[in-house]
C-alpha cells in the first residue's frame, strides 16, 4: 500500500485534514535487528548476494489442485523453461514451457529471461521432487508435497510489501530503500517475512497453497528487482505455491508478471503488471482481480467467466488489494472502498462467499454483507501526470467526471460537501449478519482484511469502528490467517507474532456453514 507522503512526527491519535497534512504510516515497523536474533546476522551476512540473485523460483497454483506452476529468471540469451518433477528424485519427468525477454531496465540492463512452465498430473498426500533448469543446468532438486484435496488448508496474507520500512531506524542509522544490496528496507523486511513463512509453516505444515492479497514488493512503477529477490528468498516458498495478487506497488511494472506464472489468465482488468486470472482448489473457485485497474465492467467478465467454467463449485472467493471494506486509517474512508459502489452489486450476482482484501495494513473482518439494491455513482483513480504512481489525493465519478478531493483544504467548504456526497453514497450496503462467529447458508458476503505479513509497515485503524465491522485489530505485528475448507465449511483463524516469535490469536474462529451443494 502507498502513502502520499511521510512526514517526519506522526501523532497517536487523528491527524487533522489540512492543506499541508497527510495521513502517514505510524512509528511501528517490525525491526528484525530486534527479532532476528542470530539468523538476523547471517542473513545480513548473506544479503549482498541474496540482493543480487534475480532467478528465485516462484511456485504458484495451477489451474487446478492437479497442476503447479513455475516461474524463474535465467541470465543470459539461451533460456532452458524445463522443470523435471517426480515422486523419485532420482527419475524425474521432464517438463517444458516457455520463455520471454525481461525488459532490462529493469536488471540493470543486465539480460534474463524469465520461465515459465506447468507440471499436471498432481495427487494428493503426494511428495513430489523438482529441479528447475537455469541456461541448460538442473538446479538442486527441491522437495515439495500435495496435501488433501477435500480438506484444504490455505494460509491467507497481506502486503509483505518488501522494502516498506524504508526511513525507520535500525541501529544509529535509519533503513534506505535505495537500489540493490545497499537497499537495507528491503533486507530487513524479507528477513522478516521469512520469518513469518517460517513460524507460520511450522505451526501447519499442512497448508497446501497461499494467499497473498497484494503488494509483494515496494517501489511504484521503478526498477526494484532486490526486493522480488528478498521477497522470493523465503525458504517456504521452495516447498509453498501462492496465488498473488497485483497490489498498487506492483501494478505499474510488468517485472510482477514475469515473477509469477499465474493461471488462467483472462486478459481482463489488465495494467502493466498483468490482469484478472482464476483456479479451483478442492471445493473452491478462486478469482483474484487486479482492481488498480478500475473497469468494474472488466472485472466482472472474469467472474462471470469463472463461474460458467465452474458453476458447481461449493465456495467462491474473491481476492483483491484495495480494501473496498476495510477499516484502516485512511484508506478504509478513501481509496480502499473507491470500488464499493460497483463491486458490492457484482458480488451479489455471482454469490460470492468471502473477499480477501490487503492494502489497509490493519486486521479487520466484515459482518456479512450485501448490496442495498440502489443506485449509486461509480468511482475511479487515475495516474498522476508522470505515470509513475496513482493520484492518490482525488477521486473521479466516471459518469459526471467530477474531480473529488480526497483530503480537502480547510475553508475549502465546496470541495467537503463534495467528499460527502461520495462518502455517503458509498453506504451500498446492507448488513445480513451482526456478531455471530458461526453462520449458516448465508446470502450476503464476508470480507476480511489483512495486516502486513512481514510487519514493514502498519497504520491506524480509524477512530470509529464503522458499523459493517464485526472485529479489528492493530497491535503493531506480523499476522496470517489460516483458513480450513470442506465442502460444508469455510473457516478463518487469524493469529499475531510476537517480538519473542510466539502465535497468539487475534479473533474467534469465523466459519461459514453449507448446508448443502451449490
Amino acid at each position: 500500500m502507498r502513502k502520499k507522503k511521510v512526514i517526519s512526527c506522526v501523532l497517536a491519535g487523528v491527524l487533522a485534514l489540512g492543506a499541508t497534512q497527510a495521513w502517514a504510516a505510524t512509528t511501528h515497523y517490525n525491526d528484525s535487528s530486534v527479532t532476528g536474533g542470530q539468523a538476523w546476522g547471517d542473513w545480513v551476512e548473506n544479503w549482498d548476494a541474496m540482493a543480487a540473485d534475480y532467478t528465485q523460483v516462484s511456485l504458484t497454483p495451477g489451474c487446478a489442485e492437479t497442476e503447479l506452476n513455475f516461474a524463474w529468471y535465467s541470465e543470459g540469451t539461451n533460456p532452458t523453461p524445463m522443470v523435471y518433477f517426480g515422486t523419485d528424485g532420482q527419475n524425474m519427468q521432464a517438463f517444458n514451457g516457455f520463455s520471454g525477454p525481461v525488459d532490462p531496465s529493469l536488471t540493470g540492463g543486465k539480460t534474463y529471461y524469465y520461465n515459465y512452465v506447468t507440471v499436471t498430473g498432481l495427487k494428493e498426500h503426494t511428495t513430489y521432487y523438482y529441479a528447475v533448469c537455469k541456461n541448460g543446468v538442473a538446479a538442486p532438486a527441491e522437495t515439495y508435497r500435495t496435501g488433501s484435496f477435500d480438506n484444504v488448508k490455505i494460509l491467507y496474507f497481506g502486503d509483505p510489501q518488501i522494502g516498506a520500512s524504508k526511513g525507520q531506524p535500525q541501529g544509529e542509522g535509519m533503513l534506505s530503500d535505495a537500489d540493490g544490496a545497499a537497499n537495507t528496507a528491503a533486507r530487513n523486511d524479507s528477513f522478516a517475512w521469512d520469518r513469518t513463512l517460517d513460524i507460520a509453516m511450522a505451526q501447519n505444515p499442512d497448508i497446501n497453497f497461499a494467499i497473498s492479497a497484494g503488494d509483494q514488493v515496494n517501489k511504484t512503477g521503478d526498477a526494484k528487482e532486490e526486493e522480488y529477490a528478498g521477497y522470493l528468498s523465503a525458504s517456504a516458498l521452495k516447498s509453498l505455491p501462492v496465488a498473488t495478487t497485483i497490489g498498487n506497488h506492483d501494478s505499474l511494472n510488468p517485472d510482477y508478471s514475469y515473477h509469477f506464472n499465474n493461471p488462467n489468465p483472462t486478459g481482463l482488468g489488465m495494467t502493466q503488471a498483468g490482469g484478472d486470472y482464476y483456479y479451483t482448489y478442492g471445493s473452491g473457485l478462486f478469482i483474484v482481480l487486479n482492481t488498480n485497474n478500475y473497469n468494474v465492467a472488466e472485472h466482472e467478465l472474469a467472474i462471470k467467466q469463472a463461474v460458467e467454467q465452474h458453476p458447481d463449485v461449493q465456495w467462491r472467493v474473491v481476492t483483491i488489494h484495495q480494501d473496498i471494506y476495510g477499516s484502516g486509517l485512511d484508506h478504509s474512508d478513501t481509496d480502499g472502498m473507491i470500488l464499493r459502489t460497483q463491486l458490492t452489486p457484482v458480488f451479489d450476482r455471482y454469490d460470492i462467499d468471502v473477499v480477501l482484501q490487503g492494502h489497509d495494513h490493519t486486521y479487520s473482518r466484515s459482518k456479512i454483507l450485501y448490496g442495498d439494491g440502489a443506485n449509486h455513482g461509480t468511482y475511479e483513480f487515475k495516474l498522476n501526470e508522470a505515470g509513475d504512481d496513482y493520484d492518490w489525493d482525488h477521486a473521479y465519478n466516471t459518469a459526471t467526471g467530477e474531480k473529488i478531493s480526497l483530503y480537502p483544504e480547510d475553508g475549502d467548504a465546496a470541495a467537503k460537501e463534495a467528499l460527502d456526497r461520495f462518502t455517503a453514497d458509498n453506504h451500498c450496503y446492507n448488513i445480513e449478519n451482526a456478531n455471530n462467529a458461526y453462520v449458516t447458508d448465508p446470502e450476503g458476503t464476508l470480507y476480511m482484511t489483512a495486516n502486513s505479513a512481514s510487519g514493514s509497515k502498519y497504520y491506524e485503524l480509524i477512530p470509529a469502528q464503522q458499523d459493517y465491522i464485526a472485529n479489528r485489530s492493530q497491535n503493531w505485528l506480523p499476522s496470517y490467517s489460516i483458513i480450513d475448507m470442506t465442502e460444508q465449511d469455510f473457516k478463518i483463524t487469524t493469529y499475531q507474532i510476537t517480538d519473542d516469535g510466539s502465535v497468539q490469536m487475534i479473533d474467534n474462529t469465523f466459519t461459514i456453514h453449507k448446508s448443502t451443494s451449490r
